[in-house]
């Protein structure tokens, strides 16, 4: 989004002069840090023509896929990869009281509403809300949720998303990845 359409997203949205500054400062920040590879995963770059960057992803089956989707997503306006760290409180399941900066893996910007993702497998949600249920729950709709990033989101207005692989249809994204260079 270009400056004029930028302010008009935020009066659309009727967003606080914090929140807008807040946002500012993650679209004209660099990456908070560069993703690491560990084992199993496999991190690297997209050339995103969207946001006209590299955008940088820590897992080639959950976080590029989620790139791929938000590419090709018209209610995504913009998305920024490694934003800026913010503190997060929760007790781990021996009811230790935690506190940290957290980095999500994602900010992204929509038509109707703007937020930080998070995304996992699965597997790693399910073994982390053993570990830590304070900080990553399921719905009874079978939506994750980290009642933490939100309490840090919605009083700014904003959202924080925990999203899963299970949201990742595989055939849509190599049906993605085969049309790249023909939806362009």
């Amino acid at each position: 989004m270009n400056q004029r359409e930028w302010r008009q997203w935020c009066q659309n949205l009727k967003l606080s002069a914090d929140t807008s500054k807040l946002m500012e400062s993650i679209r004209c920040t660099p990456p908070a840090r560069r993703v690491q590879g560990r084992a199993g995963n496999v991190s690297g770059t997209y050339p995103s023509r969207k946001m006209g960057v590299t955008i940088q992803f820590e897992s080639h089956k959950v976080e590029l896929w989620a790139i791929y989707q938000m590419e090709h997503d018209q209610e995504v306006l913009e998305y920024y990869d490694q934003p800026p760290a913010f503190p997060i409180k929760y007790q781990n399941k021996s009811g230790r009281k935690i506190g940290h900066y957290h980095t999500p893996d994602f900010f992204v910007i929509r038509k109707f509403e703007a937020g930080w993702e998070e995304w996992k497998t699965e597997e790693e949600l399910q073994r982390l809300s053993e570990k830590y249920p304070t900080r990553y729950q399921k719905t009874e709709e079978g939506n994750w949720i980290c009642p933490p990033g939100n309490a840090y989101a919605e009083p700014r207005g904003l959202k924080y998303y925990v999203r899963s692989n299970a949201e990742l249809d595989p055939i849509f994204i190599q049906n993605l990845i085969f049309l790249e260079d023909y939806l362009k």
